[in-house]
């Protein structure tokens, strides 16, 4: 009885470091005392050292918010002319080509998929976050359901890589300098720099109350445009 008893100490003594331990990890789970883990794909969804990084990227199996993987592409940077050389884009072009591009995607993602919560694309120019947009969606299901489709389609004459991200919690992956005016590592900082819609059409898709699912279809099998704005020729041809 007596050694039974000094077991059924030592048992409980064993159970309760585990437990500890286990505290202990998940409290430090991708941070920066993390060796394990990398604190960089927690929080971003993405490192810049990629497959190389000494750390592991838990890709997670579920999650209520996609990546698109290097979908945007700004103007800015990628504009030539037939020579070669860089053509000049203004910034007010960039603000309509942006938003085009965000309510294309936005709307053909929310009609097909589910209810959008939020919408970021990244304005980086490091090879990790240049163009990546994060659509966190509703449920779980709806993003499983996205990833699984969209990795069979193509954007704007490029395939789309999707895949679930850890993200849920923007303002943890944001540079806050960068929101002040303040980063002075440009667009290669390893911190998401979000681009900002205009503020009307942030109003027109964001402010409008519950969201409906996909509006009915005319006789001719296509959804009725509610929108007017004019798109660039480059632009309809964007839909995934």
């Amino acid at each position: 009885m007596l050694l039974s008893n000094g077991n059924d100490v030592k048992s409980r003594e064993s159970w309760r470091v585990r437990v500890k331990m286990a505290e202990y990890l998940a409290s430090i789970f991708g941070t920066e005392k993390d060796k394990v883990n990398c604190s960089f794909y927690f929080k971003i969804g993405a490192c810049r050292h990629g497959d190389r990084c000494s750390r592991l990227h838990n890709k997670p199996t579920f999650s209520q918010t996609i990546v698109l993987l290097n979908l945007y592409r700004n103007p800015q940077n990628t504009a030539q002319t037939a020579d070669g050389s860089h053509c000049h884009v203004s910034d007010v072009e960039v603000q309509e080509h942006y938003d085009n591009f965000f309510e294309e995607v936005f709307t053909e993602l929310q009609e097909k998929y589910g209810e959008i919560e939020e919408m970021n694309v990244c304005d980086n120019l490091g090879d990790h976050l240049v163009g990546n947009v994060y659509v966190k969606f509703r449920r779980e299901e709806d993003a499983e359901r996205a990833v699984a489709e969209l990795n069979n389609r193509w954007f704007n004459g490029q395939a789309v890589h999707a895949e679930l991200s850890p993200v849920t919690d923007f303002r943890e992956s944001c540079c806050r300098q960068y929101e002040m005016g303040e980063c002075t590592r440009g667009g290669f900082c390893n911190f998401m720099h979000l681009r900002p819609i205009s503020r009307n059409l942030r109003r027109q898709l964001y402010g409008r109350g519950p969201r409906r699912r996909s509006p009915p279809r005319s006789h001719t099998g296509h959804r009725p445009r509610e929108r007017n704005r004019r798109r660039s020729p480059d632009h309809r041809h964007g839909r995934f």
